[in-house]
């Protein structure tokens, strides 16, 4: 009887681990690898609070999960980033009253005092639950459970931080100049480290725009802007080559700021110039310039440019 009722618990167990198919970032920034391993190359990242669909689970003895994103990108993840949930629990965490952390960086204490001991650094975009006020500071939840403060300075609760959201092309190139001179990282997409769709998905997702990964992506999205005259300040602009047949091949991109100028991560997040009588000309990539995006106006319009209020994954 004793064997009969441990093989019972044990499908039970089994049986649940099965059922859960969902989860949620549990640390400041994940990483997404292409395959099941520390040193596998990073594809991606998301951010804490994020909520993802666990496809599967490696069978190599060490549990990485490979979750899809909500710009439907895949990727492999260490066990530690992400809290795996059952539907449930998946769809109380995104109905529960968030904290969104507006500053770049930031840190959340234990105690709502900075003399308390450090829980997790925090990024701009991160999401917390939110658990109630205490003077100055917010109490929030991780997706594990644990519990912890952070300042008014560093972050939000939703329903504040909605009143004031600004979606417009001025807000969006403000939020993007204020990371300029921050590094680039291959696959990054926060304030610690960006590649160039990563700093633009960045700087729209601050701002609650959910656009494409990758610039191979987003370029599909959106309207053309053929003539570089045509350009206002917000929109996108790709380089790269077209292919022999003609159909283009985007490998980078930036945002037009206006004057002939652009802002984009390469290196580090700078501004270049179209125009070679500018001190900020960029010969190399005016050189590979392929044309102009315009996807602000069709947010919520097309496939693949939401919020965090319509994507699916979110209302789950």
């Amino acid at each position: 009887m004793k064997r009969l009722i441990t093989s019972f618990v044990a499908l039970i167990g089994c049986l649940s681990a099965f059922c859960q198919e969902y989860g949620v970032v549990n640390i400041s920034v994940c990483n997404l690898r292409r395959t099941a391993d520390f040193d596998a190359e990073m594809v991606s990242q998301a951010l804490l609070g994020t909520p993802v669909h666990v496809l599967q689970i490696s069978e190599n003895g060490n549990p990485w999960p490979q979750v899809q994103t909500p710009d439907t990108y895949i990727g492999w993840v260490h066990y530690a980033g992400i809290k795996r949930m059952s539907k449930e629990e998946y769809s109380a965490w995104n109905a529960a009253p968030k904290v969104i952390i507006t500053a770049l960086t930031g840190l959340v204490y234990q105690e709502a005092s900075r003399k308390s001991q450090v829980i997790s650094d925090v990024v701009a975009g991160d999401r917390l639950k939110f658990l109630g006020r205490k003077g100055c500071w917010l109490k929030v939840g991780f997706p594990d459970g644990r519990t912890g403060f952070v300042s008014k300075e560093i972050g939000k609760t939703e329903a504040d931080w909605r009143k004031t959201l600004d979606q417009s092309a001025d807000a969006i190139l403000a939020t993007a100049k204020s990371m300029l001179g921050f590094p680039y990282l291959w696959a990054g997409m926060s304030p610690k480290g960006m590649d160039c769709s990563g700093f633009v998905r960045t700087a729209l997702f601050m701002h609650d725009i959910i656009a494409p990964r990758d610039c191979s992506q987003i370029y599909l999205t959106g309207e053309r802007i053929n003539d570089r005259k045509d350009l206002v300040p917000g929109d996108l602009v790709f380089f790269g080559r077209y292919r022999e047949d003609g159909t283009p091949r985007p490998s980078h991109v930036g945002f037009y700021i206006g004057q002939n100028r652009f802002l984009h991560s390469m290196g580090l997040v700078q501004i270049g110039s179209f125009d070679p009588e500018d001190p900020l000309y960029d010969a190399y990539n005016t050189g590979r310039y392929l044309f102009g995006d315009r996807i602000l106006p069709y947010i919520n319009q097309q496939e693949g440019l939401n919020t965090t209020l319509t994507n699916p994954y979110y209302a789950e």
